[in-house]
């Protein structure tokens, strides 16, 4: 028997309520809780997130109605923004027992200080064990059941077997590793390239500037892993490249969809005003330009993202943007 029996998973949005009822499949007992108590409520009368309509919460589910409540769980899945995860983070040390696995699932690089997830954790939470979950996924089809493979990330590899133990099933497949950092950087990375996979879609510059974007992406994520000791089998798999190709290729993707509405010509401030409205974060809009300084720092060149940056902070139109990259001289693929 797992020694993860009860789960915890801070964050009822629709991703939260997706690993909250696919926790559930794979035989623990789940506790919920949000911060948003009108949101609770509701779940609690009604079974079903206002995140996710149309999805029964699992009878193994429960709502929490305190952080220490939840607190008292074998391992805690933290499913809220990026730019939120030291908050709820900071809301969550006097409770926590010592010891306890805290998996961050949001995929971002904190702004301002340029923490990675599990590097909030480890400041805010100094006496868990942090982790990442990443991957290929979209909340409504981990929801519904539907098969999706992941990436789960600790430090200690026995530890990082168990918990894709605790937390897998039929349709949910994480593969464990111990590259964390790999795993972080394949998340952040990807939602800023989707969001210029999405810009080629809106400006409908065709399949194979869609083809050659995604994969020079994938270029600027592999040389930014790799400067901070990535293993090539993490950036070319399920957190790295299969998550990028997801979120370069379907309207699901916020990032993707965000990318779409700049490409189409709509007004920049509408859409970097959606980017965090209607419960569906783009984290992409919030991570690029901490991503180029990061890369900047590294020496390590990344002119698709720092286009996205000037894009997003209003110094380059969509027009100069993609001229910018067009004109780029001439270079050798290696």
């Amino acid at each position: 028997m797992s020694r993860f029996a009860k789960i915890a998973v801070l964050g009822a949005g629709a991703w939260g309520t997706a690993l909250a009822n696919t926790s559930a499949r794979a035989g623990r007992d789940v506790v919920l809780w949000g911060r948003d108590p009108n949101v609770l409520a509701t779940m609690t009368k009604d079974r079903v997130s206002p995140r996710l309509p149309g999805i029964q919460l699992d009878d193994h589910v429960a709502i929490a109605s305190t952080l220490g409540e939840a607190a008292q769980s074998d391992a805690m899945l933290i499913v809220v923004p990026a730019q939120s995860l030291n908050d709820v983070a900071t809301l969550l040390a006097p409770v926590l027992r010592d010891g306890t696995p805290v998996i961050a699932c949001a995929k971002g690089i904190e702004r301002g200080t340029g923490r990675f997830m599990t590097e909030i954790i480890a400041q805010a939470l100094p006496n868990a064990v942090p982790a990442i979950l990443s991957g290929p996924s979209f909340a409504s089809d981990v929801a519904r059941g539907l098969p999706t493979a992941v990436t789960l990330a600790t430090a200690d590899e026995t530890l990082a077997a168990e918990l894709t133990h605790a937390l897998g099933s039929a349709t949910f497949r994480p593969y464990h590793s111990t590259d964390v950092r790999g795993v972080e950087i394949g998340g952040a990375a990807k939602n800023v390239f989707a969001i210029a996979a999405g810009i080629v879609s809106g400006r409908k510059l065709g399949a194979s500037a869609a083809s050659a974007l995604t994969t020079r992406g994938f270029a600027e994520l592999v040389r930014l892993g790799k400067s901070f000791g990535a293993k090539s089998e993490t950036l070319t798999g399920l957190s790295g490249l299969g998550d990028l190709i997801l979120s370069c290729s379907s309207r699901q993707s916020r990032n993707f969809s965000l990318g779409i509405a700049l490409g189409e010509g709509q007004a920049h401030a509408d859409v970097l005003a959606q980017a965090g409205g209607d419960g569906k974060l783009a984290e992409g809009a919030f991570t690029a330009s901490v991503l180029v300084e990061i890369a900047q720092k590294h020496g390590v060149d990344m002119p698709i993202a720092t286009a996205i940056s000037h894009v997003l902070d209003g110094s380059l139109s969509v027009g100069e943007a993609i001229e910018s990259l067009l004109t780029r001289p001439f270079r050798a693929e290696a």
